[in-house]
């Protein structure tokens, strides 16, 4: 069976390997050096002043966002069930909040934030995702960051990176919190968050708040190369693993420029048998499709040509599905997803299979990557 849910994604050989080493206990010298390496690693992927490790959730690195950094009042984009959640923990914690909805379709747009924060001036905080991949929605982040230090720099913006940190490039120039976790782009199981934070953010936490996610104790203690509890062993171990595995196959810069390079292809192969791409704004994290029989296309996918990919949730539930793009994916495995979901088109009789979608995706992946 091919795995092709936007998270978890499939973790490597190699990785799996790595992990089923004689487990280390996490105060050790030999743990530090792995930890340090880890580490290292994250901050370049961040690009930013700091980076933390979590044994945790995306959610919780989430959470630790949140209560460490708002101060009174949290300014949340809600378009699908992960910019909702930002407004649920920031009530949760008896943050005034303030939410900007759209459809799950629809990305944020800087006017709209704008007229808030204009009516609202005593918003502190701005919670939003990168990628909001309840509907597979890229929101332009960097912009909307932008726009908010231009006007205030003391607002913390916090980016939920979960579906976006591996992916492809994102300018941290103005987020204060980018959100990762291991169960997606960086290809391992869930249970490691991280989190990566410019200098005003750690300097905003002060003391930090909350008990085990104090993001202030963290701090201190990860530039010890160490962590305030006990660390995620196997998933750190596997974090070096995997980008042992990115450095072999050319680097974060090469794994954008296929990720981009896949995503295309494969939005041009499914357009060309019929399918509508669903966001306005597609995310490079996964391809999302609308459409009246996707429950019946998920089942035919998984239960006649062994690929495994996500459907819809609330409103959207049964009228999309979702195709992963994150990590080291063969190109030869994205043909036969294509493919696959072109015989199932046939297979409901929505037209006659005749290979253009794995034509489609060959001739625009293996044409982009040689120029």
């Amino acid at each position: 069976m091919l795995l092709f849910t936007p998270g978890p994604t499939p973790v490597p050989e190699s990785v799996r390997l790595a992990m089923a080493t004689p487990t280390l206990h996490h105060r050790t010298p030999e743990f530090e050096a792995i930890f340090a390496s880890a580490r290292a690693n994250l901050l370049k992927l961040f690009g930013m002043e700091e980076a933390v490790m979590l044994a945790s959730s995306g959610t919780g690195a989430m959470q630790a966002a949140v209560v460490n950094i708002c101060q009174k009042k949290a300014l949340s984009i809600n378009a699908g069930k992960f910019g909702e959640r930002f407004g649920k923990i920031v009530e949760s914690f008896g943050f005034e909040s303030v939410v900007l909805e759209y459809e799950w379709n629809q990305p944020a747009q800087v006017e709209d934030i704008a007229l808030i924060l204009e009516k609202e001036p005593d918003i502190d905080t701005v919670c939003i995702q990168v990628c909001e991949s309840a509907g597979g929605l890229r929101h332009p982040v960097e912009e909307i960051a932008e726009y908010i230090k231009s006007q205030n720099r003391d607002i913390a913006v916090i980016a939920d990176g979960i579906t976006a940190v591996g992916v492809e490039y994102i300018d941290t120039t103005n987020i204060d919190i980018l959100i990762a976790g291991s169960q997606k782009a960086l290809m391992l199981p869930p249970g490691l968050a991280m989190i990566g934070l410019s200098e005003y953010a750690i300097d905003r936490i002060g003391d930090g708040r909350d008990y085990y996610f104090n993001l202030s104790s963290e701090i201190k203690k990860q530039r010890k190369n160490t962590t305030a509890y006990t660390a995620a062993t196997t998933l750190i171990i596997g974090l070096n693993a995997v980008f042992d595995e990115i450095a072999k196959s050319g680097g974060l810069e090469q794994l954008y420029k296929d990720t981009k390079n896949r995503a295309n292809a494969t939005q041009k192969a499914l357009e060309s048998i019929g399918l509508q791409i669903y966001p306005d704004a597609p995310a490079l994290a996964m391809s999302t499709i609308y459409d009246k029989d996707a429950e019946e296309i998920r089942k035919i996918l998984k239960n006649s040509y062994q690929v495994n990919v996500a459907g819809g949730q609330d409103h959207l539930k049964g009228k999309i599905f979702r195709i992963n793009q994150m990590g080291l994916i063969p190109p030869y495995q994205m043909s036969w997803v294509v493919n696959a979901v072109e015989l199932a088109l046939a297979d409901l009789n929505r037209r006659k299979y005749d290979g253009s979608a794995n034509r489609i995706f060959n001739e625009n992946y293996f044409g982009e990557s040689k120029i």
